[in-house]
């Protein structure tokens, strides 16, 4: 018995070695911290990576340093406006102080439930002090959304980091709606407001065209009053340099320049069917004056008798517009020669 006893603790001895080394070594991946406890308290944390010793009786704890999310389920919340509305939010957060967690949770799934509650309770603390429409409202000016998640965030990552070793990275609200008692008030809201929108967008417009169509309009009155005064200066040098021209030409021969308008007188008043009785003394007639008398004074056989020669001045002579033209036609010839 003695002979098997002493050959037996050689190789226990040899076990409780390796037993004491197997139990002193362990790992840390890099996903994760280790925090060695001896009899329940914290002897020491490991952040990095790598094979580390300890004795035997300590205890290692890992807990997860990768960036965590917690889905918080629907909860309804009330605001300021006593109106309920239903949200589901998203927090992403991850250990900061392992020490500290460890102190405050038995395990991730409690702090993930705890964590829970804390954002609950904030959003609802938060939400009290707006009134529904500063979450949801169809007026970019009245929406406060993006400042209300972020007060929330603050709100919960100061509470959590002290309490709880908790770095709170985002807090989003990924679902938000209506009980179906509000759903129709808020939906009869929003449609006024959008209608509210849509009728000061339509006046925006209408003042927009009135103010293009005027100025339009002015620019039409200045185009067209600086078109009438160019053609007034036009009309006005054209007219001069017709005077000019009229005037050279009945300066250098005034008989013939009378005699011309007399002639386009006669174009415009007479035509095949036109019978003039005008007195003998006429200033139109006097351009058809011709003398076809005698020597004596007398006139010429058989020579027509010539207009204005017949009576006293204050008879009257009759002159078709036959002889009037051929007599206007042999007086041009004879101005011309």
């Amino acid at each position: 018995m003695n002979v098997l006893l002493r050959r037996s603790l050689p190789a226990l001895a040899l076990a409780g070695v390796v037993w004491a080394i197997a139990s002193s070594l362990f790992t840390i991946d890099v996903t994760e911290y280790g925090l060695v406890t001896r009899f329940g308290r914290v002897v020491r944390v490991v952040a990095e990576p790598g094979l580390y010793v300890t004795v035997p009786f300590d205890r290692v704890v890992r807990l997860d340093k990768r960036v965590l999310f917690s889905r918080l389920p629907r909860s309804e919340y009330l605001t300021v406006d006593k109106k309920n509305i239903v949200i589901e939010s998203l927090a992403t957060w991850r250990i900061a102080d392992p020490e500290r967690f460890l102190g405050a949770f038995t395990n991730e799934a409690v702090a993930e439930q705890l964590l829970g509650d804390a954002i609950s309770a904030t959003i609802g603390s938060v939400l009290g002090q707006f009134p529904a429409s500063a979450l949801i409202s169809a007026d970019p000016a009245e929406s406060r959304y993006r400042p209300i998640t972020s007060a929330i965030a603050h709100q919960v990552a100061v509470f959590a980091r002290p309490a709880y070793g908790i770095d709170v990275i985002s807090l989003d609200i990924r679902g938000l709606s209506l009980p179906e008692s509000n759903r129709a008030h808020v939906f009869d809201r929003m449609t006024a407001e959008r209608a509210k929108i849509a009728k000061e967008n339509r006046s925006a417009g209408e003042l927009q065209a009135r103010k293009i169509t005027a100025e339009a309009e002015h620019e039409r009155a200045r185009i067209e009053a600086e078109a009438a005064g160019a053609a007034a200066r036009i009309k006005a040098e054209a007219d001069a340099e017709a005077s000019r021209t009229y005037a050279a030409a009945f300066g250098q021969d005034a008989k013939f320049y009378q005699f011309l308008r007399t002639l386009q007188a006669y174009d415009k008043i007479l035509d095949d069917k036109t019978i003039l009785f005008l007195p003998a003394d006429a200033e139109v007639l006097r351009a058809l004056r011709f003398e076809a008398q005698s020597p004596a004074g007398e006139p010429a056989p058989g020579a027509p008798t010539p207009v204005g020669a017949v009576g006293s001045p204050h008879e009257r002579g009759a002159l078709s517009a036959a002889d009037a033209d051929r007599l206007v036609k042999k007086k041009f010839e004879e101005e011309l020669k």
